[in-house]
């Protein structure tokens, strides 16, 4: 039954009091969580009162979810606010694509490399990220959040960024009064009293391609950097049942492993730094929470009371692309500004192999754009599903994630038959 305080606010939030969204990083990859939140919004019905009073993000995720939580009193236009720009979006609306701002950056890359023993705090990265800065300053007006924390249509938001001297994966959060910081190995919960253009920048501060960013007394960088449970902010702000969007295939087939001759270029090297930065530890973390869950139903919930421990059973729903993304960036990534092609080719970015690394710069709108439809079209196959996850009368669906069966005997076999081939062939 609502209070008199709810009944005087239609936009406040009483269904789903324990419900939260969990946007992962991953560079321009993020457009995919654009194309999922379309869809979830069709299926709610473009709904104004906020499904998500506790949302969370990281890297590009965190800038979407700050642009969800300056609209929590609208649902609805918070989302169309982020179509609108992910299927508009270009590579300057996030980095310098300019000829001279590519030169000078380049030129400080270079010269960290030559010079760094005697030239200090100098930032340095391989892209100029100020248009980025510039556009969140303009347009993500932070401090409405604080007004819908006290009207009740958001209780918490928070976006995570990993410090360069601690080591600490630190989640900046601003919530309700009562909800208070945590401290875990390697993570901690840190309360602001408003969230920042920098913690935004901080938090998508990819290694390497964008400079660390400095809040307080520390440099921060993207959010995914040793992030080893990214779905634990959403829980200490209180979660019971948890929307996670991903940005990359959970389960993974089993590859066939063949001879590869070619040393792999930076690219490829990155690529796969990139991939154990930003995506491998989402399918460990759902994997463990749902062992949680299973362990709680053969548990005496009177002893685990007493003891003390403050366990519960959390509903969560998963919504991943479904195909690799690599291969679509490699269809889309001539479309980038000549500047930025040819930076990446120095590296290896422009082939096949280094398609991984360029997908999380790719900010262009076809390549956005294809990944907004993708996600829409992914999860309006599963709309049954998702009803049932955000009726608060009914009992959610278990989200069980398979993992794929990895048969050493046949793995082995294949690799002899694979090798036997590349013989035959010579």
């Amino acid at each position: 039954m609502r209070d008199a305080a709810s009944a005087a606010d239609p936009q406040r939030n009483d269904r789903h009091p324990g419900a939260a969204l969990v946007l992962q990083g991953g560079g321009a990859r993020a457009a995919y969580q654009v194309g999922t939140l379309k869809a979830l919004n069709e299926i709610l019905g473009r709904p104004v009162e906020n499904p998500f009073p506790i949302i969370t993000g990281t890297s590009a995720g965190a800038i979407n979810a700050a642009v969800l939580a300056v609209h929590a009193d609208n649902f609805a236009k918070g989302v169309d606010t982020l179509v609108n720009v992910w299927t508009n979006f270009h590579p300057s609306h996030v980095y310098r694509t300019d000829l001279p701002g590519v030169l000078s950056n380049s030129s400080r890359w270079l010269s960290s490399f030559l010079f760094g023993a005697v030239v200090k705090n100098q930032r340095v990265s391989l892209f100029d990220n100020s248009p980025l800065n510039d556009l969140i300053s303009r347009h993500v007006p932070l401090g409405r959040i604080a007004e819908h924390i006290d009207r009740g249509c958001l209780r918490a938001v928070a976006v995570t960024a990993a410090g360069y001297t601690s080591g600490q994966n630190c989640a900046f959060f601003q919530a309700a009064p009562d909800i208070q910081g945590w401290k875990r190995s390697q993570r901690v919960g840190i309360r602001v009293s408003q969230l920042r253009p920098e913690h935004l920048m901080a938090s998508a501060a990819i290694p390497f391609a964008f400079p660390a960013i400095k809040i307080n007394r520390e440099f921060f960088g993207d959010g995914s950097i040793r992030q080893m449970a990214p779905v634990s902010p959403a829980l200490h702000l209180g979660a019971e049942r948890v929307f996670v969007v991903g940005t990359a295939k959970l389960v993974k087939d089993v590859p066939v492993r063949t001879r590869g001759d070619n040393y792999p270029s930076l690219a490829q090297i990155a690529g796969h730094a990139m991939a154990s930065i930003f995506l491998d530890t989402l399918a460990v973390d759902i994997e463990l929470l749902q062992r949680v869950n299973s362990t709680l139903t053969v548990v005496d919930h009177e002893k685990l009371k007493a003891s003390g421990m403050n366990l519960h059973h959390v509903d969560v729903c998963v919504a991943c692309p479904q195909e690799p993304l690599e291969t679509l960036a490699f269809q889309y990534v001539k479309t980038l500004p000549w500047t930025i092609r040819f930076l990446l080719r120095t590296i290896g970015a422009m082939r096949r192999g280094g398609a991984t690394l360029a997908s999380y710069m790719l900010f262009d709108k076809q390549f956005c754009n294809a990944l907004i439809e993708m996600g829409y079209q992914d999860l309006m196959k599963r709309k049954d599903e998702v009803k049932v996850f955000f009726d608060p009368t009914a009992c959610p669906l278990p989200t069980v994630i398979p993992l794929p069966k990895f048969d050493p005997g046949r793995t082995l076999q294949m690799e002899a038959l694979s090798d036997q081939h590349i013989r035959s062939e010579n």
